[in-house]
């Protein structure tokens, strides 16, 4: 009678069986990205929609998987659902359909650096599934829906280093939304000029009184009459989203000026200060290009 008990199988088969086991694990079950890792996200992303549109991004914490993925969800009254979604940053598109599990109809965009940004619960794709092509940051890639296992219209965002790590505080627009946050973040994606109006900086009840102009963008006073306030805003026309030198400052003629300067991807300021019946010297700078007014304005 033959012996029973489990078959022995050649060195080689083992090994090979083991290498294929382990980078299927690693590919199902990445690690989180760490603050050790030596890997790191060189590629800068801006939010999937479209410019100027804001939706909240939810890294809710615990329960989420893959842990350190974004829920893009309605704020306000902007429902998010049907809403255009761009690639993120550069790189080539791949498209999958997990039909009615896991993903749904989801993208997977390869960047430059090797690290990966996913794209899931998508209501429509450009290309079908098993398609591919290339695309740049603010490429068309699909529209928000509620595909495979989501209850709900939202987008599922992630951003992955090269070998497949979850980066757990990912960040879009200048905006790094870590484990448990929520975020109202405003998209600059696809944006052919500046997003951001001098009106919009300064805030409810103020109107443009004065500007001057400056390579590479204008800097603006603004004044609210409810108040008495000026408002003083420098904003970019150019290498817009590219953190650069920029400054805005106001200065009420007898008292000490104010300056807010740094390195801006869109705009430096406001500078707000209670000026009401005195004069003002304002002004503001991009990299080497500055403008400073005389005292005026004293009405």
């Amino acid at each position: 009678m033959p012996t029973t008990g489990s078959p022995t199988w050649p060195k080689t088969i083992k090994s090979v069986t083991t290498a294929l086991l382990a980078t299927l694990a690693a590919a199902l079950f990445p690690q989180a990205a760490s603050a050790q890792d030596p890997e790191i996200l060189a590629v800068s992303h801006k939010s999937p929609f479209n410019c100027g549109k804001t939706f909240y991004a939810n890294n809710w914490y615990p329960g989420h998987n893959p842990s350190g993925s974004l829920d893009w969800q309605d704020y306000g009254g902007d429902d998010i659902n049907g809403e255009t979604v761009r690639a993120t940053a550069s790189g080539t598109a791949y498209f999958y359909d997990a039909g009615n599990t896991s993903y749904g109809k989801w993208i997977e965009v390869r960047h430059s650096d090797g690290t990966r940004t996913r794209y899931a619960h998508l209501a429509t794709m450009v290309r079908a599934a098993g398609g591919s092509m290339s695309v740049s940051q603010g490429t068309t890639i699909g529209t928000v829906g509620s595909t495979g296992g989501s209850s709900a219209p939202h987008l599922h965002y992630e951003q992955r280093t090269s070998t497949g790590a979850m980066d757990t505080s990912p960040t879009v627009d200048g905006v790094t939304v870590s484990l448990g946050e929520k975020k109202a973040i405003r998209s600059t994606n696809a944006c052919s000029s500046n997003p951001h109006t001098p009106e919009e900086v300064c805030g409810s009840g103020y109107t443009v009184i004065d500007s001057a102009g400056l390579v590479g963008g204008r800097t603006y006073l603004l004044y609210n009459s409810g108040n008495g306030y000026n408002c003083v805003v420098t904003l970019k026309t150019t290498n817009l989203g590219t953190p650069s030198s920029m400054s805005a400052f106001l200065e009420p003629q007898g008292e000490t000026r104010t300056t807010d300067s740094g390195s801006y991807g869109y705009y430096a300021g406001p500078v707000r200060r209670a000026a009401a019946g005195q004069c003002v010297r304002w002004g503001g700078s991009i990299g080497s290009s500055s403008y400073t007014s005389p005292f005026e304005h004293c009405d």
